[in-house]
């Protein structure tokens, strides 16, 4: 019984080892300032407004493709 215990105590103590060197290495943390935010998250919503335009003019152009080969009887939206 008596290795048990100590064993839990080890565990116990290297539990609370891990959150004191978590909370060392929290304080060591550069965030980014809030226009640093603003503008990077500004970017990703423009580049993925840029690839969602991309994709869907080549999907437009691939549909058309197929409608006028006659591979396909769906009509393209841009023609309804």
């Amino acid at each position: 019984m008596a290795e048990i215990s100590n064993n839990t105590e080890s565990i116990t103590e290297k539990i609370t080892s891990f959150f004191k060197g978590v909370r060392l290495e929290w304080g060591k943390i550069t965030w980014p300032s809030k226009q640093q935010v603003v503008v990077e998250t500004l970017y990703v919503i423009i580049i993925v407004a840029v690839f969602t335009t991309m994709i869907l003019f080549m999907d437009s152009i691939l549909q058309w493709i197929l409608y006028i080969t006659h591979l396909s009887d769906i009509t393209p939206f841009f023609m309804k």
